[in-house]
């Protein structure tokens, strides 16, 4: 069927529609407005002169369908271009003018929306009979019914439609128009739909298919042409193309592929990660692209060679090259039974011609053999199309077995590789487990180590200080030595004088000046200044015991940082060089690549490098040497403080 029929369909019901007293005919004026809206929606240039002159105001009345075919076909239809309009839209202008006057509301209960009716009615006239009023025959509704079922994924039930067809017999005869159809639809007498969201997505997929002309659609792997990266499209399929988008909702178009009788389909192996791989080459691009699974891969593959095909044939529906299957397979079924009908009846006839006239026996023969023929070609006829049936139905089979097959493969391929990714999962976190323990390590050793430098530090002012004390303490005894040694020189230097027996007053002044002379003399003399001496020498051995006992303190502060660091040190280098369980070399190989295992930048230091510098830095420092004076100063003045004692 060509354009211009599958146009005069829905032009005719809105002609139709205008005409309210169902006589025929239609107005001049509302024939205008129609007129108009048609060039408008057909995106074809206005012509209102024609328009103006070919119903301008007479007396002749309303015109017919007849009367309106020449202009309509003049000054529209022979200017339609296909593929310069959106055919849904003009569709939907006549659906909308009809639909006022015959379906004005849904009946309560439907289970059809206002968009499901109209997909039902332009399905009902792609797949009506060519002839007016349109009409549905009931192969053509039960081969539709069949293709929603199956979008459904239901089994096919063909009591309902049996059941209508038994109580109405016009309808096995005539048809069902499309007012009849959709009450029966929404009524559910056609069909058993257990959910209405179900029964609306399985007829727009439907629509999709016959209406649109999309032999497949769905998502797949698409391969660019600047970047050569990998992202995921959804492509809609067609006879002439092959268009995709960013999602399924269709807003978004970022490429199509022009398909012509050069393109090639073929399947290329698997390679960078991706599998179930095909190609589409034209004549100047290669499009690769990756479907889910080898089923869809298959079924994508078949659907691009069903369109080249239509191409090649010139055809640009494959719906309607179905239709004209059925209706041709329609028609000889018919023919051979009414041949099979005349027979019987040439039969009757003949037997009744014997009985009355006697015709020549050469004439009964010929006959005889011609519908001898005739049956015998009908015979010949229903065997090989029951053998094209079964060779058919024998490589669906084998297809289906070799798709299951692969779809078995698939998806034990699918399991291994989900066992793999969930085993290099558990590895991951423990890698990134171990990762975090090691920097929680590395950062409690070096807050370990920045507290052992702190108390060596610490350390080494103690030691100082207590350096300071022992030098001023040194001082301080030396001073005392002195000062007794001048004490015992004065007394044995001092003579003991002798005391008279008689005197006078002069003698007695005399003794008591030389008493306060000597009382002065002793307030400087050398047992006070020692006695001075020996309290800040007491004085500076007190505080050096506090400062020795700072020390032990600050020395015992570093054994604990010391033995943190150690510690820490170890966790750290059993993170670094883990032994996994299973592993019988493990340790020896790792021990012999140690030095390769954990690579340094240069001048990095590893743990134990950095604690063993560190020590042998602390060794050779002047600290040491100052502890060691200090021990000897120590036991200079435990020996001293033991002399004086004595």
């Amino acid at each position: 069927m060509d354009l211009k029929s599958e146009l005069l369909k829905s032009i005719w019901y809105a002609f139709t529609s205008l005409d309210v007293e169902k006589c025929g005919k239609v107005s001049k004026s509302q024939l205008k407005v129609l007129s108009h809206n048609l060039y408008t929606v057909l995106n074809i240039p206005h012509d209102p002169v024609a328009l103006e002159e070919h119903f301008q105001d007479d007396d002749d009345g309303p015109v017919s369908n007849h009367g309106y075919m020449p202009y309509l076909n003049k000054y529209i239809l022979d200017k339609v271009k296909e593929g310069t309009f959106d055919k849904e839209m003009f569709d939907d202008l006549c659906w909308m003018m009809t639909r006022k006057k015959n379906y004005l509301t849904l009946p309560q209960g439907s289970m059809l929306s206002e968009k499901d009716s109209f997909k039902l009615f332009c399905l009902f006239n792609m797949l009506s009979e060519d002839r007016y009023p349109l009409l549905i025959i009931a192969e053509e509704a039960e081969y539709l019914l069949k293709k929603i079922s199956a979008a459904m994924s239901q089994e096919w039930d063909g009591k309902p439609l049996e059941d209508l067809l038994s109580q109405d017999a016009s309808v096995l005869e005539e048809g069902l128009s499309v007012w009849k159809f959709l009450e029966h639809m929404g009524a559910g007498r056609l069909l058993r739909v257990t959910s209405t969201e179900a029964f609306s997505l399985a007829l727009n997929e439907v629509f999709l298919e016959m209406y649109h002309g999309v032999l497949k659609m769905g998502y797949m792997w698409k391969k660019g042409h600047m970047r050569r990266n990998w992202t995921e499209r959804w492509f809609v399929l067609k006879p002439v193309s092959m268009a995709y988008y960013v999602s399924e909702k269709l807003k978004d178009k970022r490429g199509e592929i022009l398909l012509d009788k050069t393109c090639i389909v073929e399947a290329i192996p698997d390679r960078e990660g991706k599998r179930c791989l095909l190609c589409v080459k034209t004549h100047n691009k290669s499009y690769e692209m990756s479907a889910s699974d080898q089923r869809q891969k298959v079924e994508w593959t078949q659907a691009m060679q069903t369109a080249l095909r239509l191409l090649g044939e010139g055809k640009s529906s494959l719906h309607e090259e179905l239709k004209l299957k059925r209706r041709s397979q329609r028609e000889c079924s018919q023919r051979e039974r009414s041949l099979s009908t005349r027979s019987n009846s040439s039969n009757r006839s003949s037997q009744s011609d014997d009985s009355n006239y006697q015709e020549p026996d050469n004439e009964r023969e010929r006959h005889d053999q011609q519908i001898e023929s005739i049956i015998q070609h009908a015979r010949e006829m229903e065997t090989r199309r029951r053998e094209a049936e079964e060779e058919e139905r024998s490589r669906q089979k084998e297809v289906q077995k070799e798709l299951e097959r692969q779809l078995k493969e698939a998806q034990m391929m699918r399991d291994s590789m989900q066992v793999e990714m969930v085993q290099k999962e558990q590895e991951a976190q423990q890698q990134r487990r171990r990762i975090e323990e090691l920097e929680e390590t590395q950062r409690r050793l070096e807050a370990a180590l920045q507290e052992e430098i702190q108390v060596h530090r610490e350390e080494e002012g103690a030691r100082q200080e207590l350096h300071r004390f022992l030098e001023a303490e040194e001082e301080k005894s030396r001073q005392c030595q002195l000062l007794q040694e001048q004490q015992r020189a004065q007394k044995s230097l001092t003579p003991v004088e002798e005391v008279p027996q008689g005197g006078g007053e002069e003698e007695e002044e005399e003794e008591e000046e030389e008493k306060k002379e000597e009382e002065r003399d002793q307030e400087h003399s050398p047992s006070s200044a020692l006695d001075c001496a020996s309290q800040e020498l007491q004085d500076l051995r007190e505080s050096r015991q506090r400062s020795h006992q700072h020390l032990e303190e600050v020395q015992e502060k570093l054994r604990n940082a010391s033995q943190h660091v150690r510690h820490w040190n170890v966790q750290l280098n059993r993170l670094m060089t883990p032994i996994t369980p299973g592993d019988r070399f493990a340790c020896q190989h790792r021990m012999s690549t140690k030095q390769n295992a954990c690579p340094k930048k240069e001048g990095a230091l590893a743990s134990t490098e950095f604690i063993s510098k560190y020590k042998t830095r602390v060794t050779t420092s002047p600290a040491s040497e100052l502890k060691q004076e200090v021990d000897k100063q120590m036991n200079a003045v435990s020996l001293s403080d033991g002399s004086d004692d004595t």
